[in-house]
């Protein structure tokens, strides 16, 4: 397949980079900077340099979107409209009217599109799908995570576009239910978009997931907690070895006929680290997306993830502008 990486700072290499260890795979890039194309001819000599969006389009039968947040629509539509295959570097656009657009552009030309959602392809990610769908964990009960460093700041957009993306993608694929209603609240110190943030979302049978993002922690911190009825999850993505660590840990309740007398007890068992597939999440999201382009097969991080992510987001974005109201997701459809 011939596919065409349209953006070339942060992440544009790295998609270059695993698209051209494909099997089959022909690999054209852009960037609208002069001085980004030129260091990418330099370190990719064997992809081949289009002078512009248009040109890009016109020589490629996919194209990979790693542009800032506010060109993903535009260059998106443009991109189905040519009758290319899709792929968008998160977050997928900056609303959900946006996204059902580029959606139902997507379905009307048997197009794949899919979202660089990454860490659903880790090994950790994987495995603890696969403890959930094994009923290991048992009911969720709670999601938590801490996605914090010291910078990078962005000029176009706030912590919660830029890192929340990859936990609430991450909580969406695992819980596999819709939300019902997101709060968020935040706060701005140096530049006019805030540079940490705290977002609820919640779910069903009292199911609650907890995010903070954060620009300006002295520390990196990637640590994610699951718990469940039957055990309970702890993923830290800045451990070198175990990153993925399952507890035997639970309360238990006995309750006699009295509901005054309930008692409480708690269950310590063993903990393990399960093995975890080493395989790149990039190199896995790549061949997904190449498959799924080729044979028309739904991707792992297809539409309506992407939509809903997005959903949440958008929702995300609209309490923290009304003082942390709590936003039901039933307002987006409006």
């Amino acid at each position: 397949m011939k596919i065409g990486i349209a953006g070339l700072g942060y992440w544009g290499p790295n998609l270059v980079r695993n698209f051209q260890a494909q099997p089959g795979c022909d690999v054209y890039m852009t960037d609208l900077d002069d001085g980004r194309r030129a260091a990418g001819a330099r370190r990719f000599p064997a992809a081949q340099l289009a002078g512009n969006y248009d040109e890009l389009l016109e020589r490629v039968e996919a194209v990979a979107l790693a542009t800032p947040l506010s060109s993903h629509f535009e260059l998106g539509r443009r991109a189905l409209e040519a009758g290319r295959h899709l792929l968008v570097e998160k977050p997928f656009v900056e609303s959900a009217v946006q996204a059902r657009e580029l959606i139902a552009l997507a379905e009307s030309k048997g197009l794949t599109l899919m979202v660089d959602h990454t860490f659903l392809y880790t090994g950790a990610v994987r495995k603890v799908r696969e403890l959930i769908d094994q009923g290991e964990l048992g009911r969720l009960l709670y999601f938590d995570s801490v996605r914090v460093n010291l910078g990078l700041f962005q000029h176009d957009t706030n912590v919660i576009w830029d890192l929340a993306p990859h936990d609430l993608s991450i909580c969406d694929h695992l819980t596999g239910v819709e939300p019902l209603a997101v709060q968020a609240c935040g706060g701005r110190h140096y530049y006019q978009h805030e540079d940490l943030a705290y977002i609820t979302v919640f779910y069903q049978d009292q199911l609650i997931a907890h995010f903070h993002v954060n620009w300006i922690a002295p520390v990196k911190v990637r640590r994610i907690l699951i718990g469940g009825d039957r055990q309970m999850v702890v993923y830290d993505d800045m451990e070198p070895s175990e990153k993925l660590k399952v507890y035997d840990k639970g309360v238990e309740l006995t309750q006699p006929e009295e509901i005054w007398r309930t008692l409480v007890s708690y269950r310590t068992g063993d903990m393990r680290a399960p093995r975890l597939d080493g395989t790149e999440a990039l190199d896995r999201m790549v061949k997904e997306f190449l498959d799924c382009a080729a044979t028309g097969r739904a991707p792992l991080s297809g539409p309506a993830h992407a939509l809903r992510v997005t959903r949440m987001l958008e929702a995300a974005e609209l309490s923290l502008r009304q003082g942390g109201r709590r936003v039901e997701l039933t307002e987006l459809n409006q």
